[in-house]
């Protein structure tokens, strides 16, 4: 099993013919068992093909093509225009968004969380890199090209929640390199505001019989740990998790921020320290070392790590 999608799951590519979602494109259909990317939007390029996807003008069409609904969107557009692509993608009733731009305003990601939560659809992202199932689909650009994607991550019982993409990544192939696969990783986004947080995501991989234990891989700034925190004290969670958190030198450098923009820390309770501490007082481990997390995984569902 897995959460979010699977192999029967249909998603589009908004602002498909731009470079890199060229690329995405490609990686996503060469992944697994070949993600079914029914059609790509880019206003007024409909009639063109991106590797075999038809492009469209607009959401609209795609689903009209399709004939029927649409699982699932990528969103790849620049940012002054991402907002009007995920209300476009939503009012036409696809339900799972992922959002690999950045650098979209505040201001538009809030409004496009809140008609997502009106109207029963899912963000992911933005500035992420999306969703992984392991040798089965892959829905944005994790993971890379599809044959370093498939050394890096194999199916397993550990779910992967990340802030960063690019160590989404790093911990699934710490994990595989140790003989643990993935049932689903997840690149949750960077940014202040986000669609879906630790929290948010924390009950579907509860209810997924494969999910065994978590990994996330946090950073300062921010109050998603501390929800976490609150959230697994408050609730009976069956599933054992590990942390790690980066960027603990910021503790002596208050107001500075490195690479995502939700990294600023603007009080006591965003600091790494604040946060270890937090996560640890409700039961979760927090790694010192990236290398320890194989280890301290096993350690709580009784799986032997591959020396």
């Amino acid at each position: 099993m897995s959460i979010l999608i699977d192999e029967n799951t249909t998603f589009i590519v908004q602002g498909i013919t731009g470079r890199e979602a060229v690329n995405l494109t490609k990686e996503c259909l060469e992944y697994g068992k070949g993600a079914k990317i029914v059609g790509g939007v880019t206003p007024g390029r409909k009639g063109r093909t991106v590797h075999g996807v038809p492009v469209f003008d607009s959401v609209e069409q795609c689903v009209e093509h399709h004939g029927g609904p649409i699982d699932g969107s990528v969103v790849t557009v620049p940012p002054a225009f991402c907002k009007d692509a995920v209300f476009e993608a939503i009012e036409n009733g696809i339900k799972l968004i992922v959002i690999v731009t950045e650098r979209i305003p505040r201001r538009d990601v809030a409004q496009m969380v809140e008609l997502a939560e009106m109207r029963g659809a899912r963000i992911i992202g933005p500035n992420c890199l999306g969703i992984m199932v392991p040798d089965v689909i892959k829905m944005g650009g994790i993971g890379g090209p599809a044959r370093d994607a498939a050394k890096a991550y194999t199916p397993g019982p550990v779910g992967v929640m990340s802030r960063s993409g690019g160590m989404t990544t790093e911990i699934s192939s710490t994990l595989t390199a140790a003989g643990l696969g993935q049932s689903t990783a997840v690149s949750i986004g960077g940014d202040a505001i986000i669609g879906s947080t630790y929290t948010e995501l924390l009950p579907l991989f509860e209810a997924d019989e494969q999910t065994e234990a978590i990994v996330i891989y946090s950073e300062p700034g921010g109050r998603m740990e501390a929800e976490l925190a609150r959230y697994v004290t408050e609730n009976d969670c069956r599933l054992p998790i590990v942390a790690f958190m980066a960027g603990r030198f910021m503790d002596e450098m208050p107001g500075m921020s490195f690479g995502h923009a939700g990294t600023i820390v603007e009080g006591k309770e965003d600091t790494a320290a604040e946060k270890i501490a937090r996560l640890e007082a409700a039961g979760i481990t927090v790694a010192e070392e990236i290398s320890e997390i194989p280890e301290l995984v096993r350690e709580r569902i009784g799986k032997e790590v591959r020396a």
